[in-house]
């Protein structure tokens, strides 16, 4: 039976213990605290239940409900370690050494039976990037990427490869969550004008010029990240270049990608230029929140079609976090951002709380959902290390602050399965704390000394975007931008004033009746009444959809033909063209 709530486990210089969470905050005795620096790495199993831990001597597995010790293997040079989903499994990785010969090193990675703490299977696996073998949730298969290949094992049988996939230069795979049927993305890099490409397909089947569910190919990339959604039915694809050649940015160049398992692909439209920081799938698998361009960032979900549904403004934001039950959604600024958190009512799209937690390095949602995590860590800052706990509501419910020689370099929340905690009613009113939450002080601007005396103006370099729900309103099908409105506003003036003229010029003729200002996307085609014009109109207009299909074949990544691009530079020619056909109607 799981606890009321789950632990936090801690590393760093004063050792490795626990802590009760809320509401007590006192060290747990589910573990002896570890004294001293030794301890390189811990790991919860995915159901909280067991709890590894290295110590610089053995590698010891206990259970966290009975607080009993299972087994202890003799790995010191330990520095990773992974349960399998249903604990039967623990991966350890030490750094791998050749021989002083040239012949090869002695196998790294090594996988235990849990149960029965006997070595399975032990491999050589040089790079510590993506060094564990990946699971599907039942264990009924596993998957490990070797040599350009992705080598797959049925029912922890490390002994036979039960199946291959072979591409050409497989830089990357991942497994998608959830029951079979087991679904798998993988990245192939390009090379020699080829462009990357991640295709999806559905595991055994993998032979076959057709037996990819999905295929998306695309230039500017040099390393992606693939995100399933918990219903494994899509992935996003974040496509970034180390550098950017246009130079508009230190960080390279990103784009977003969508990928369906029914086939269907897009290039996630930005509004906003600039990287993109962050992106994550709610956990209803319905939509998406991406963070992207240059400061202040946006932050935009999208659902499945790609298309905007609520816009939060602009803002000094590089992460978002959805809680477990994905009701919640936490928009935040750290790293070099002074750690300014929005705590979002996404059913709603109310703001729930705006807290600070400045110098922080690290955020985590409870399994609970209502309670947050954020730390200052070492390597990253190794002043100030501390952690707090709060509620989303904006209270600090724990604070604890490590002495001036001391550092925390690893904690985390005890993990729980779904279901084990319900989904409880959001509440907008703070919840008491006895912890005072002390506001950082914001520094104020200098001013000289012959404007003190004078009046404040209030000036940024940024305005600040407001937050905008862009789901289509009853009667409209679309929302329009900024600048269509601004153009249609402009198109609509310039039509009044002629029409104003017209009627200057004709005094004699009796003035028409008023009407009631018909709404926009009912009005009617106007035509000029002159055949060859609405001729010459239609056809202006069936080449400009041609060109605007040329540009979303050239933003997917497709080589166009040079008559392709001299046709898209014409673009301009032609609207230009339009609009005073248009203006003579």
């Amino acid at each position: 039976m799981a606890p009321s709530t789950p632990l936090l486990a801690v590393r760093g210089s004063e050792g490795l213990y626990m802590v009760n969470g809320p509401p007590h905050f006192t060290e747990s005795t589910v573990l002896q605290r570890e004294s001293g620096k030794n301890c390189k790495v811990y790991t919860f199993s995915k159901d909280g239940t067991l709890f590894a831990w290295g110590n610089g001597e053995k590698v010891n597995i206990i259970n966290v409900t009975n607080k009993g010790l299972l087994h202890s293997f003799d790995l010191p040079k330990a520095v990773c370690l992974e349960f399998s989903p249903k604990n039967t499994v623990l991966a350890t990785w030490q750094p791998y050494t050749a021989s002083k010969d040239g012949t090869a090193g002695a196998p790294n990675l090594q996988l235990y039976d849990v149960k029965t703490g006997t070595c399975l299977k032990s491999f050589i696996q040089k790079k510590m990037q993506n060094w564990c073998p990946s699971w599907s949730e039942d264990e009924t298969i596993c998957a490990r990427n070797v040599n350009n290949e992705v080598h797959f094992f049925e029912n922890n049988n490390f002994n036979i490869i039960a199946n291959k996939l072979h591409l050409q230069k497989i830089n990357d795979f991942v497994l998608s969550p959830g029951p079979h049927p087991y679904k798998v993305a993988v990245y192939v890099p390009g090379s020699k004008g080829a462009p990357s490409f991640v295709r999806l397909y559905q595991y055994p089947n993998f032979g076959g010029p057709h037996a990819a569910l999905a295929n998306k190919s695309f230039f500017k990339a040099d390393k992606v990240t693939m995100l399933w959604n918990k219903k494994a039915t899509a992935v996003l694809v974040i496509a970034s270049t180390d550098v950017d050649k246009t130079g508009a940015s230190y960080y390279g160049e990103q784009t977003l990608h969508y990928i369906a398992t029914n086939g269907e692909s897009a290039v996630v439209q930005l509004p906003k230029n600039g990287p993109i920081y962050d992106v994550v799938w709610n956990s209803s698998s319905s939509e998406f929140c991406a963070v992207y361009g240059f400061m202040p960032a946006k932050a935009t979900i999208f659902n499945l079609k790609c298309d905007p549904v609520f816009d939060f403004g602009t803002g000094p934001r590089n992460a978002a976090y959805y809680s477990p039950h994905g009701h919640i959604l936490v928009l935040a600024g750290f790293g070099n951002l002074r750690g300014q958190m929005e705590v979002w009512d996404v059913k709603n799209y109310k703001l729930i709380s705006k807290p600070v937690a400045s110098d922080s390095t690290y955020f985590a949602w409870c399994a609970d959902g209502e309670h947050i995590l954020t730390a200052t860590c070492a390597p990253r800052l190794r002043v100030n290390n501390g952690y707090k706990i709060w509620h989303y509501t904006g209270s600090v419910l724990h604070k604890y602050d490590v002495p001036s020689n001391a550092e925390i370099w690893q904690i985390s929340w005890q993990p729980f399965l779904d279901g084990i905690f319900p989904a409880k009613t959001i509440t907008y009113q703070a919840v008491p704390s006895e912890v005072p939450n002390e506001e950082p002080k914001v520094a104020t601007a200098y001013r000289p000394p012959a404007l003190r005396n004078k009046p404040i103006t209030n000036s940024k370099l940024h305005e600040d975007e407001p937050p905008q729900n862009m789901k289509p309103q009853s009667g409209s099908d679309k929302p329009l931008s900024k600048t269509a409105l601004k153009n249609q506003r402009k198109h609509e003036a310039k039509k009044a004033a002629k029409q104003e003229a017209r009627s200057d010029k004709s005094p004699d003729t009796a003035p028409a009746p008023v009407t009631q200002h018909t709404p926009r996307n009912t009005a009617p085609q106007p035509t000029s009444g002159d055949p060859e014009i609405d001729k010459k109109i239609k056809n202006l207009k069936k080449k400009l959809k041609a060109i605007e299909q040329l540009k979303e074949q050239a933003a997917t990544g497709k080589q166009l033909e040079k008559n392709q691009l001299e046709k898209i530079q014409k673009e301009k020619t032609l609207l230009q063209e339009l609009e005073d056909l248009e203006l003579s109607i």
